[in-house]
């Protein structure tokens, strides 16, 4: 269930006042909590690796490949970091600091 019909649902029962409707409110609000938190960890993950990419990024003389890349920082990245996500990473949460050059395989390095 997507977590806006979630919101939706949890809004229109906010107004029934019986035990049945309070507990799917607390069902829902738990829901949507939990989401929450693996976002705030996520975000908290990408923010930690930030660092260690740009810095690898800055040590380069010639743009490197996403794999080449990783190879290069994985020993350093936290814990759950896997290669899609400096991937993902890479082409779109730092993209306005990541150059990329169009290739057969895509390289990348600090604009």
């Amino acid at each position: 269930m997507k977590k806006s019909t979630m919101n939706t649902i949890l809004s229109l029962i906010a107004t029934i006042n019986t035990p049945e409707a309070e507990e799917v409110r607390a069902e829902i609000a738990a829901e949507l909590a939990k989401g929450a938190e693996k976002a705030q960890a996520n975000r908290d993950l990408y923010a930690t690796a930030h660092d260690v990419v740009i810095a690898a990024l800055a040590n380069v003389t010639a743009p490197v490949t996403i794999s080449e890349l990783y190879d290069e920082v994985a020993d350093e990245l936290p814990d759950g970091m896997t290669k899609g996500k400096v991937q993902y990473a890479v082409t779109r949460l730092w993209a306005d600091e990541i150059a990329k050059t169009e290739g057969k395989v895509n390289t990348y390095s600090l604009r």
